[in-house]
């Protein structure tokens, strides 16, 4: 496939899979586009297995573990689709093609992007193995550091690849840790129903507002360092969209409604 339609294809994934990332993604540049859509599917390719209910816990561990050691070096997608082949029922198209993600990443910066998404593939599997039994808030900060921080990480390395834009790297952990636990909150009974919380013992529902809420606020923070408006419309778009699905959910409803949502967005591009 040439480079064209694999960007072509790249970009059709993402609208299928993300409704955070989909609309701030087409606001960046071309290049920033191209390297932040394949950033975001390598790491939803890892997320779709750790959370794949047909797979069981063993199989899950074996494949992210596998998956982070092929992504430490040059990626051989023939040893990938090997590994993958076996369970290739199961899992959905943008986990069986990683090795495309990869292909449509500029050279500068891929082994970046596939190291934070090994790093997140061994952090994943740990917590698989342990079945995501959150203790406490060290562990919870662990969990959304592996799913969810490591985002932020990986794309401060892209703002500084692409411009030289310097970040905290810790406010980005907590720019990511803050959608992520908001995602916690929307997901609660879902998650509940499949045996899992990722609450630590003996917080209340308002003490994870309260965590959710800090590291949001940390997520502003992150963003007083970029002064390019395409990265800070990105930016700022998840954020904004958090912010007010922890507000609905305070007052009782479940997300924000589609008109809500693109009324936000066309405020934050035309500011």
């Amino acid at each position: 496939m040439n480079e064209k339609l694999l960007q072509k294809e790249a970009m059709q994934m993402l609208k299928k899979t993300s409704r955070t990332f989909y609309i701030p993604i087409t606001l960046l540049e071309p290049t920033l586009k191209k390297t932040v859509a394949s950033a975001y599917l390598c790491m939803r390719a890892i997320d779709e297995i750790e959370d794949n209910v047909n797979l069981d816990s063993s199989t899950k561990q074996h494949l992210l573990q596998e998956t982070a050691s092929l992504l430490k070096k040059p990626f051989d997608s023939e040893a990938y689709q090997q590994l993958m082949e076996p369970y290739k029922p199961l899992l959905p198209e943008v986990t069986l093609k990683l090795g495309n993600w990869i292909t449509t990443c500029p050279s500068g910066i891929v082994q970046k992007v596939q190291d934070s998404t090994s790093t997140m593939a061994l952090g994943m599997a740990n917590w698989v193995k342990k079945n995501w039994h959150i203790k406490s808030k060290e562990d919870l900060n662990d969990y959304t550091y592996y799913v969810a921080g490591l985002v932020g990480v990986m794309l401060s390395d892209i703002w500084e690849w692409r411009d030289g834009t310097k970040t905290d790297r810790d406010l980005a952990v907590a720019y990511g840790r803050g959608l992520q636990t908001v995602n916690i909150l929307r997901n609660i009974d879902e998650d509940r129903e499949r045996g899992v919380s990722f609450i630590p013992h003996g917080w209340s529902i308002e003490d994870t507002f309260a965590y959710a809420e800090k590291n949001l606020a940390l997520g502003d923070e992150y963003m007083k360092d970029i002064n390019s408006k395409s990265i800070l419309v990105f930016c700022k778009i998840p954020l904004a969209l958090a912010t007010k699905t922890l507000k609905a959910l305070k007052s009782g409803r479940e997300k924000m409604s589609r008109s809500e949502v693109e009324a936000l967005v066309e405020e934050i591009k035309s500011s």
